[in-house]
């Protein structure tokens, strides 16, 4: 009792931990909306460089993860830490490269190479903050109770910082539309599904240089969150070198503890299991605003239904922490995930109707907040597992999970793949004021049948799974005798 007493965190602590996770996801998040948009119409770049940045980026982003996890098996021990040196020293310089991005320099040649360098430049030094980020959780507390409790904390600002992310840049950018094209081809032709008075032709509101004016502000604003919540995180946290350490601890080849980690089956069911749940969610979320727009009709609405869909996942994670906690977390993962099957099948099924989408939005956010808290939630009861089978070998936390993150990035590369290679040969149009059907049918495909499809596969490797509740009261109780 004293014992748990001693590891049991504050709510100020917890809070403090929690907030070094937005920096990820208010970039990631304007990133992911919002620069394709700005390479093309405010960049100027032609779609087909654009395309190169995008792609080689995230693969590279994929990359950095375990290069990351290498490098941190191989620091040592600091006042500060062996994780927190990482996220301070590559806080300034990820916030000078992500602003960087959003800025269109006065050269006639070299500007995807500007892209390219400062785009890949970002994602290397995010990632060397994420990724120790992601691992402090094994050094904060020796309590599964407590590393739950903070855990929840954390996806809670997560997702808050999704909605901060879509916020601040599309209201500061907000009166930048892009204009559509309206086809000769497609005028007259009617589409029941498309509702053609929302899919007018749009102008421009203001110059181009106002518009580069304003992606500079956001990224200004958003580069200053970042600073704000690393100072918060760095002087609020402190990382335990005893909470994840044993008694018996020797040193470990960084290689040889990726072998072992490789063999350890409860982690390869793990990341196989939420890598196909989290391409069906990215796909949901890659092509969602397409989805809105053309298939139900509902351009001036997407970000509404955007901000439905984030707001219901940010207050159902207490719920899903109170429900694993009391149900089990296995039990979680099949309830939580699986309760956005009947609203896709729904959505795709019915006539575009905008209270329906809004009903799927919400129950789309409970799922969204059950696969955003659940995956961080399990890994630490998956490294207390491989504890106790290799109990002579440490230090392989980031390891964990630095490869769970490459598999999750791998499944958003992938994910982005399949969508444009699908749109593509369904003929969509790009910059088009409407879509042909067999655009209409490829997203409803995308946003629906294939989601589906791979949260059920996930599912059943879930029951692959080998740590139940059960086996997790007696590892907690077998690595206390350890310890």
């Amino acid at each position: 009792r004293l014992q748990e007493n001693r590891e049991r965190l504050s709510v100020c602590s917890k809070l403090c931990y929690a907030v070094g996770g937005a920096p990820y996801q208010i970039t990631g998040c304007a990133l992911g909306f919002f620069l394709q948009l700005y390479l093309l119409d405010v960049a100027q770049l032609d779609p087909f460089y654009a395309s190169i940045i995008l792609f080689v980026g995230r693969a590279w982003d994929a990359v950095t993860d375990p290069m990351v996890g290498f490098f941190i098996s191989k620091t040592p021990w600091t006042c500060f830490g062996r994780l927190m040196p990482w996220i301070i020293f590559s806080t300034p310089f990820a916030v000078i490269s992500y602003f960087l991005i959003w800025f269109v320099p006065d050269i006639s040649r070299g500007q995807v190479m500007w892209y390219l360098i400062f785009y890949c430049t970002f994602q290397t030094l995010v990632t060397c903050f994420h990724v120790p980020y992601s691992a402090l959780t094994m050094f904060i507390s020796r309590e599964q109770s407590e590393r739950d409790s903070a855990t929840a904390y954390r996806m809670t600002v997560e997702v808050l910082g999704t909605v901060l992310g879509t916020a601040i840049q599309g209201q500061i950018v907000g009166k930048v539309d892009t204009p559509c094209i309206e086809s000769p081809f497609f005028i007259g032709k009617s589409n029941s599904s498309v509702a053609l008075e929302e899919l007018n032709m749009t102008h421009d509101t203001g110059s181009l240089t106002d518009t580069r004016n304003a992606y500079m502000i956001a990224a200004g604003v958003i580069g200053a969150l970042y600073v704000l919540c690393a100072v918060i995180l760095s002087v609020g946290v402190r990382e335990r070198r005893e909470s994840s350490e044993l008694q018996s601890d020797k040193p470990v080849s960084f290689f040889q503890g990726l072998k072992l980690v490789m063999s350890h089956r409860a982690y390869i069911t793990l990341i196989a299991g939420f890598l196909f749940t989290s391409l069906a969610f990215m796909l949901l979320e890659g092509n969602f605003a397409l989805f809105c727009t053309y298939t139900l009709g509902f351009r001036n609405e997407f970000q509404n239904i955007l901000l439905a869909i984030m707001l219901s996942a940010t207050l159902t994670i207490p719920l899903w922490q109170w429900f694993l906690t009391r149900f089990g977390k296995k039990t979680a993962v099949y309830v939580g995930i699986s309760s956005a099957i009947p609203f896709l099948i729904m959505v795709v099924v019915l006539d575009s109707n905008l209270i329906v989408t809004y009903i799927v939005a919400v129950a789309a956010g409970i799922s969204v907040a059950a696969a955003f808290l659940l995956p961080w939630s399990m890994l630490p009861d998956v490294i207390d597992d491989f504890k106790l089978q290799q109990p002579n070998s440490h230090g392989h936390e980031a390891i964990f999970f630095s490869f769970y993150v490459f598999f999750t990035k791998f499944a958003s590369g992938v994910s982005l793949g399949i969508s444009t290679l699908s749109l593509d040969f369904a003929g969509y149009q790009t910059r088009g004021c409407s879509q042909p059907r067999e655009v209409h049918f490829t997203l409803k495909m995308l946003v629906s049948a294939v989601p589906v499809g791979l949260i059920l596969l996930g599912l059943l490797l879930f029951k692959l799974y080998p740590i139940d509740e059960e086996k997790r009261r007696k590892n907690k109780k077998a690595l206390q005798d350890l310890r």
